[in-house]
């Protein structure tokens, strides 16, 4: 009897070593970990976003942060779901990309009232009603003033008839388009003999499939049009696929945004003419410090904004990053 005993005491002892040992373990990956954010971007299969966020993620976890990515897939309602899936995770913090500017809001105001600090990156929520902690993003404004600079250098014809490739529910596309027509405002009334003209102005939604249909229509509807304003470079390739199709891709020049690495190809390429280039890595860190500010007691910036860079064929060709998949 005695001897079960000690046997079972034994028993007891090396399962009571056991449980401290993964108790010990545990509690030191508690440690490891001092807190946890969530990311949701409009969509990760956009290389952008992609970029954006993994950048964060390696950012966060240089301060000890555990990261949560989500993609909303151009979906708001799933997007909402992946807020409340953070909030009911009780995160430190969310950083937000929305895929509506102005329905995100609803979101936003949930995390305010759970007392979670949101801040948008790249895309901004128009609520005046939601509080963001603070905003990280493409100065897109000047940005599609850039975009009107390229136009304007690339179009030499007397006939300048253009089209635009927009996005009205981001709300960093609609300061793209604000950019962009501003600065043809200002050629044509610096230029009264010499005028653009913009024929029309279509959703891409962001996707090359959408911009492909859209500038097909456009170009049986307007056979003498000359250039292509596209909100990112998906929409871009999709007007570069449809202009190829019909062999008018010498006669009409395209100007994309974002800088993504086949937007980049095909400028050096010269299917697209230019880009104002964004830098998404450097968001992503950027928006990972400015929490890590907050979240220690600092003050920060309301609004950060990131300036674009005007990238044309020349620079293309002596870029040894751009990577070529075929």
């Amino acid at each position: 009897m005695s001897s079960r005993m000690s046997m079972k005491s034994l028993a007891n002892i090396a399962l009571f070593g056991i449980l401290m040992i993964v108790w010990g373990c545990s509690e030191n990956q508690l440690k490891t970990s001092k807190g946890t954010i969530g990311i949701t971007v409009m969509s990760l299969s956009n290389p952008y976003f992609k970029e954006l966020a993994e950048a964060a993620q390696e950012e966060a976890l240089k301060f000890g942060f555990e990261v949560i990515i989500a993609s909303g897939d151009f979906d708001p309602s799933k997007q909402r779901n992946q807020i409340s899936d953070f909030i009911t995770k009780d995160v430190d913090a969310i950083i937000l990309t929305p895929v509506d500017s102005k329905s995100s809001g609803v979101s936003v105001r949930k995390c305010n009232e759970m007392g979670i600090p949101v801040f948008t990156a790249d895309l901004a929520t128009s609520d005046s009603l939601a509080n963001v902690v603070a905003h990280i993003a493409t100065d897109n404004y000047m940005g599609g003033r850039q975009a009107g600079d390229a136009m304007i250098e690339a179009v030499r014809s007397r006939n300048k008839k253009i089209m635009i490739l927009d996005f009205p529910p981001a709300e960093s596309c609609v300061k793209r388009i604000a950019g962009f027509r501003d600065r043809i405002g200002e050629y044509n009334l610096a230029n009264p003999l010499d005028q653009f003209n913009i024929v029309t102005q279509l959703p891409c939604d962001g996707q090359r499939d959408v911009a492909f249909k859209a500038t097909s229509d456009v170009i049986q509807a307007h056979p003498d049009l000359v250039g292509i304003f596209a909100i990112n470079d998906p929409g871009a390739l999709g007007a570069v696929g449809a202009l190829e199709k019909v062999n008018r891709l010498d006669d009409i020049t395209i100007i994309g945004f974002d800088g993504q690495n086949e937007g980049k190809v095909a400028i050096r390429d010269g299917k697209i003419y230019a880009d104002p280039i964004q830098f998404p890595k450097r968001i992503g860190r950027q928006t990972v410090q400015t929490i890590m500010k907050y979240l220690n007691g600092n003050e920060v910036e309301k609004t950060q904004l990131i300036e674009t860079a005007l990238y044309r064929q020349e620079d293309g060709l002596n870029d040894p990053d751009i990577k070529d998949f075929h």
